[in-house]
Order: C-alpha cells, then structure tokens, then sequence
C-alpha cells in the first residue's frame, strides 16, 4: 500500500519548481506500455499502478507481483495525458525497476534453497530508508520472508545488547517488557549461549556469522540437550548465492540474507508511446 502523501513526496522530490522537460510536449492523450528488457521476477505493481491513478493515467495490467516474465513481455499499458504519462514515467520506473530487481534476486536464493530443504528465505534491515516497506514486499513477491518490518515486530538481542547487559541478563528484561504477541530472537555466537538462551524460553535463536560446519556443530548440541524442538534457529552473515546452499542442508529454519536488497540489481524496464492501443 502507498498513501497519497507518499506519492506526492516522491513527485515533489522529482519534478522540483520549474518542470519545463515534460511540458514542452504539446497535451494530448497517448496511449503507452511499459515493459521488461531482460527476464525477471515482476514487483512493485500496485505502487506503480497507484502513482499512475494519482496522474489520473488509466491502466491495465494482467501481472500480480511474483510472476514471472520474459524479456519484451508487458507489464503495463496506458493511456492519458501526455505530461502527465512523462511526470510519472520516471517515478513509476525506478519503482518497478527496484522492487523487481529484489524480486528477481530473492526468487534465486529460494530456488536454490528448495533444492535442499523447505527453510525460509528471510530479508533483514539492511533497506532503504524512507522505502522499507516496499523493499520488503518486493522479498515477499520473490518467495522470501519479509523478517521485521520494524523494531516493534519482535524484540532482538542482538551482540551489542549483550555486551552492555549480558546475556541472562538481557533475555530477562526482554521478557519482561515484551507484549504477549512479541517474539524474543537472541543473537549467539556458541553453542553454549544458544543452549542459555533455549533453556531461558526465547522464541528464535540466530546463529550469527557461523560457518555450516559451526552451524550443524550447534544443532547437534541443541538435540543433545533435548531443546532442538523448542526454538526457531536462523542463520544471518555472510551468506550468498554461491554459499547459501550449504546452509540449507544443515537443517536451520530460517537464512537471513541482507543481500537480498543491497546487492539486488535493478531490472531493466521502460516506457514507450505507442501509435494505437495495445
């Protein structure tokens, strides 16, 4: 969802106080598509679509976010003002471009990992700030999990929090401050602290920064202990497309990738007018 006051930043942003480019075209209605240039993983429709409304541009299009589609392939065609299609050309591209870029980029990393194993494919915060929300729906429409939106979706103990605190220390107050509907995720670093904090009651466990052979170390010691079952374990650092299969093969629940909107590459897509509708 985008609301209008977003939409009207974004345009404040772009078009500026003296927009002379788009209105040097004489005002008439044109019909227009937008399409891919390279194959992809389609993200960011009903932002685009929104953005085009708010021009008062007319759309239509058979996509939802998730499919996907080849080089050539339509992802939208239009019709309206001509300044108006030009005011929101550029806008309604790096949307599409962006969000399906992470789209793109997150439907690899599940493909790979369900070769191996039904683990989830999660983002983390590593966004954009001010375009989060899209950025994480983007890693849904690719296959992904969205992990949080923000830090009221779950309480995280994360390295420096022990640091300050210590670790039962921190898992205590965590528990007490937090809502009935909050989750407790614990950073660790050995098998003894993800053993600590299981036997305290935390919900999700992150192994952080471990190797698979560190990884599959520290279940054993979970299973051992008779606490495997009783918490959530993801897996986060240093993780890519070149590795990520190795940790799907060692059982955790879920691989938390930062990558997935960082690295992304933006997909190639474009605007043209066209003679007739098409």
């Amino acid at each position: 969802m985008i609301l209008n006051c977003e939409i009207e930043r974004f345009i404040s942003e772009d078009l500026g106080a003296n927009d002379i480019s788009c209105t040097l075209v004489p005002e008439t209605k044109i019909n227009a598509i937008i399409f891919a240039k390279e194959d992809c993983v389609v993200a960011g429709i009903e932002v685009a679509q929104k953005i085009m409304e708010y021009f008062g541009i007319q759309t239509h299009t058979e996509l939802v976010d998730g499919d996907e589609i080849k080089a050539g392939d339509t992802i939208f065609k239009i019709s309206g003002n001509s300044v108006a299609v030009l005011r929101a050309e550029r806008l309604v591209l790096n949307f599409l471009g962006h969000l399906t870029g992470i789209a793109t980029l997150t439907r690899k990393y599940v493909k790979i990992v369900r070769q191996y194993s039904d683990t989830k494919v999660a983002g983390t915060r590593k966004t954009t700030p001010g375009i989060r929300k899209f950025e994480k729906l983007a890693i849904i429409a690719g296959g992904g999990d969205p992990h949080r939106f923000d830090l009221s979706d779950a309480i995280m103990i994360k390295d420096n929090h022990i640091n300050a605190m210590g670790l039962e220390n921190a898992i205590i107050s965590a528990k007490k401050l937090a809502g009935f509907t909050q989750k407790i995720e614990v950073e660790v670093e050995t098998a003894e602290d993800a053993i600590i904090a299981t036997r305290m009651g935390v919900d999700i466990i992150m192994f952080d920064n471990m190797l698979p052979g560190q990884v599959i170390h520290t279940l054993e010691e979970l299973k051992r202990e008779g606490l495997r079952d009783d918490v959530i374990i993801e897996v986060s650092g240093g993780i890519n497309l070149d590795n990520i299969s190795e940790y799907a093969k060692t059982g955790v629940d879920v691989i938390s990738v930062g990558s997935l909107v960082h690295r992304s590459q933006w997909t190639d897509v474009s605007l043209e007018f066209v003679e007739t509708d098409t």
